[in-house]
């Protein structure tokens, strides 16, 4: 059973329960085996690694810190990464030449780097969790995606690194968003694709232990809608003031 299933099996009981008007007195009984993803989530902290030491890996990795989880950040520019690190304190850093700890890892890049880094990395990647975060914008023209029509910048890294498990996530989000870890006393929610259920799960638990919401979004077909959806997000902003701390966000659920 999946992790959105089991958040779905917990929620539905709970949502129908009427709250009671005085204290019930207490019947002891046997304590249950530990079975909600919460319980699930606490007690066991992620290794992830991020590549890039931008806006967003700063975003990522201050989440992922702030959830209690061991975070790796490397970069081409080595220095580059440990400064990041530095500044966050609590984090690892290195060059592309370092061993990859994370056992998720997430390409904090834009598309072209995250497509290049995926194929230079390909044998270190392997088996592992990778996360693309990456909207491929046409930034000389800032009109279109630049990958095909019938695909997405995460099903093209898919194809480069065929022995990993890709999952889209967090480009729906912006950078100093997630490092304040909420907009407008909401929680972020970060969008989830993929096809391989137990890497999905994988990266909505990382999510979730973050301070954040993590959505299901569906196959990682659906990664496509997902990019359109993260480029509609970043052209509105001039007309938002340009302040880049707005949040798509799901309501009533």
């Amino acid at each position: 059973m999946g992790l959105f299933d089991r958040f779905r099996r917990r929620e539905t009981p709970a949502a129908a329960a009427p709250e009671p008007t005085t204290a019930p007195e207490p019947t002891p009984t046997p304590s249950p085996a530990p079975s909600s993803s919460t319980t699930t989530r606490s007690s066991k902290m992620t290794a992830i690694t991020i590549i890039g030491a931008g806006n967003m890996a700063r975003g990522i990795a201050t989440r992922a810190l702030a959830g209690g989880h061991a975070v790796q950040i490397l970069a081409r520019d080595e220095s580059n990464a440990g400064s990041l690190a530095g500044e966050l304190g609590g984090a690892a850093s290195g060059s592309l030449a370092a061993p990859v700890t994370g056992d998720i890892v997430v390409l904090a890049l834009p598309y072209d780097a995250a497509l290049a880094v995926a194929e230079q990395l390909r044998d270190a990647l392997a088996g592992k969790v990778v996360v693309d975060i990456s909207n491929p914008v046409d930034f000389a023209t800032f009109d279109r995606l630049v990958t095909p029509d019938d695909s997405s910048a995460a099903q093209e890294i898919q194809k480069v690194v065929p022995a990993s498990k890709v999952v889209k996530g967090f480009n729906t989000v912006f950078a100093g968003t997630l490092v304040a870890g909420e907009v407008a006393g909401q929680k972020l929610d970060v969008a989830l694709a993929a096809d391989d259920p137990e890497a999905k799960d994988a990266v909505a638990a990382l999510v979730e232990s973050s301070g954040m919401r993590a959505i299901d979004a569906g196959p990682l077909k659906r990664a496509h809608q997902l990019e359109g959806l993260g480029f509609l997000h970043m052209a509105v902003q001039g007309q938002l003031g340009n302040t880049w701390s707005t949040a798509v966000k799901i309501i009533g659920a």
